[in-house]
């Protein structure tokens, strides 16, 4: 499998005396321990899974539990990104410094041993124990059922690939050869910057600029566009654009990048109207799917000209015996979505092919201070594409919890076909954003409409009333004006 991090790195060694060493120890232990030796392979499996980040993980462990022999191979440490150089590790880091945690040194012990902790759940152990065979070592395709690891060679009825993908630096001169951080080598830093460039101001660039800014380090944000989190309606982007700037954030929007360079200890950024110095270089922008050494073409799938695997609503790819499932094949690239994937690969690799990706609601959440949450189209989405929609929108400060709180920022607003209950999309602004969207997306997954949280009964005070509000909104709305007679009518009546 093509090399996606480096897990051997500054914080993945276990050795030297830094932050949270003793937890990078067990850490390693546990994901990709030394001296491991892979198994006596099978003559045949059931199910041969390439990569285990989340999308091959529940794979792996699903086949396995139903009886299936399966193999999964992992070129650095189970757990991929998510684990070992994304959520958990950023998630951990963004926790502690919002209550406070402004020392580097504690900040960076705490991200560690949350990471060690949570390694237990995606260890070689682990899987070993659920039947899974383990095979750490890189893959390739020998042909439509074969795949080499070193030199062993594992014979499969059905492969899923799940390599996943790294972070892809953009075409700027000189970047390369600074050797800027990506999100899979930030989390190595041993020493506190003074002061941290960071290019990119989507999800992860807005994330570690917050967290970073909490714990007095100079964070200057260079995004190309002219708002943060572009993907994100515009009225949640600037909530998070304030509160970045009232973190200590500096943001250097619309900024052209004209170079990269390093002198000595220092990274010299040059727009088109300034050049930034940092003793750090954070890139946040861009991924790419892990694909380029897995020889594709000797078991003939096809991949689109990003590297991305070619896939359908089965996730089956142009040999149909093999599947993809996650990042390597997503246009979202999250892991509750490769979950999902893993889910519909299993039942359709093993059994009949009768699971697609058609009626899957993904959600997505910012885990900025405040949070942003979002699910199905937004705004400017539908108004691409030309779709007649409402919209229903309450403000957390008009929420009693929000008062209580002292909630100055922050909403939900839920976007609906015109005139019609059925939920297009939804935004949420605010404290714990991501679980409140949790409500909606089982509203979208299960069919109903808006005006199924007006019927809801939910604890007083919270801001999931926010949603009972837009349904109140809804029914509301279409109370018209003839209705609206029809009851002055009866109401004369009756009285």
């Amino acid at each position: 499998m093509e090399a996606s991090k480096d897990f051997t790195g500054a914080g993945g060694t276990g050795r030297g005396d830094y932050p949270g060493a003793h937890h990078d120890i067990v850490w390693r232990r546990l994901v990709a321990p030394d001296g491991y030796k892979n198994p006596e392979p099978e003559p045949r499996y059931h199910l041969i899974v390439i990569g285990a980040g989340p999308a091959g993980l529940v794979t792996a462990i699903a086949a396995a539990g139903l009886g299936a022999k399966v193999a999964m191979i992992e070129r650095h440490a189970l757990g991929g990104d998510c684990l070992n150089v994304g959520c958990v590790p950023s998630k951990s880091l963004l926790e502690l410094t919002a209550h406070g945690g402004g020392d580097f040194d504690a900040a960076f012990a705490w991200l560690r041993s949350v990471r060690a902790r949570i390694a237990e759940h995606d260890s070689v152990d682990r899987y070993r124990r659920a039947g899974v065979d383990v095979f750490l070592g890189s893959a390739r395709f020998i042909d439509a059922g074969k795949v080499l690891v070193g030199a062993t060679e594992l014979v499969g009825r059905r492969i899923v690939i799940a390599t996943g993908a790294r972070a892809d630096l953009p075409p700027i001169p000189g970047l390369t050869e600074s050797k800027p951080l990506t999100n899979e080598t930030v989390f190595d830093l041993r020493e506190r910057p003074q002061r941290l460039l960071v290019l990119g101001a989507g999800p992860v660039g807005c994330e570690l600029a917050q967290a970073f800014a909490r714990l007095g380090i100079d964070v200057h944000v260079l995004e190309l566009a002219d708002r943060v989190l572009g993907n994100e309606s515009a009225d949640a982007a600037k909530v998070v654009e304030h509160a970045l700037r009232d973190c200590g954030v500096r943001l250097h929007l619309r900024a052209q990048i004209a170079k990269v360079n390093r002198r000595r200890t220092q990274f010299v950024v040059t727009t088109s109207s300034e050049e930034l110095t940092g003793d750090q270089l954070l890139v946040a922008a861009g991924r790419r799917a892990n694909t380029n050494d897995l020889n594709l073409a000797a078991a003939g799938v096809e991949t689109d000209a990003t590297g991305q695997v070619i896939v359908d609503k089965y996730l089956r790819t142009s040999n149909t015996r093999i599947f993809a499932a996650g990042d390597v094949c997503a246009k979202l690239q999250f892991t509750h979505h490769a979950d999902a994937h893993a889910r519909i690969v299993v039942q359709n690799a093993l059994f009949f092919p009768t699971a697609t990706t058609r009626k899957l609601v993904i959600p997505r959440c910012t885990y900025t201070q405040p949070e942003v949450a979002q699910v199905g189209a937004t705004r400017a989405e539908l108004d691409a594409v030309g779709h007649a929609f409402d919209a229903y929108r309450v403000a957390y400060d008009d929420l009693d919890r929000g008062k209580t709180q002292g909630d100055k920022h922050g909403f939900a607003e839920v976007l609906t076909a015109r005139r019609d209950s059925k939920i297009l999309g939804a935004t949420i602004v605010g404290r714990d954003a991501g679980e409140q969207i949790a409500s909606v997306c089982v509203a979208m997954a299960n069919g109903l409409g808006v005006d199924s949280f007006a019927k809801t009964v939910l604890p007083y005070p919270t801001r999931a009333e926010a949603l009972k509000r837009i349904g109140d909104q809804y029914n509301r709305n279409r109370l018209t004006p003839m209705a609206q007679r029809l009851f002055k009518a009866w109401f004369r009546w009756s009285g």
